[in-house]
């Protein structure tokens, strides 16, 4: 049987569909040197999305048993630093996620909607915006 032109496109777009949505993202998993306090944090997989957590800081080396301090909630003061989920629930890629909330940890404050932007394979461009009107971003380096 031959393929023709629409039949090899649908072919192709049926690949597309069948490829599993941990290949469409691994280009942002790991870990990630942030520009704030010579910390770490590590993104990989939260159910169908993509989350971010603390692995290391400045802080922490200091005192491996720092906590959120700086939260405006104070009933979240005493949650541990190292782990802290700071992004959450992120789709899309390969290039472009977005979702939220975005929380720092220097400042104590939370964002609620994000963007991450791979820039190229080794640096991320990472959004936080609160009200759709006041984003702040950082650029992340790609750990070793």
């Amino acid at each position: 049987m031959r393929v023709g032109f629409k039949g090899a496109g649908l072919a192709l777009a049926a690949c597309a569909l069948a490829t599993p949505v941990a290949a469409q993202d691994a280009s942002i998993l790991g870990r990630w040197r942030t520009s704030d306090q010579d910390g770490v944090v590590e993104i990989r997989r939260c159910g169908a999305a993509v989350c971010g957590y603390v692995v290391d800081a400045a802080p922490l080396r200091r005192n491996p048993s720092q906590t959120d301090v700086r939260n405006r909630d104070a009933a979240k003061r005493d949650r541990p630093l190292r782990g802290l989920r700071v992004l959450s629930n992120f789709t899309g890629g390969p290039t472009e996620w977005r979702g939220g909330p975005v929380y720092d940890p220097d400042s104590g404050q939370s964002g609620d909607r994000g963007q991450l932007t791979l820039t190229d394979p080794n640096t991320l461009e990472v959004q936080g915006c609160v009200a759709r009107v006041f984003c702040r971003t950082q650029t992340w380096r790609r750990a070793n």
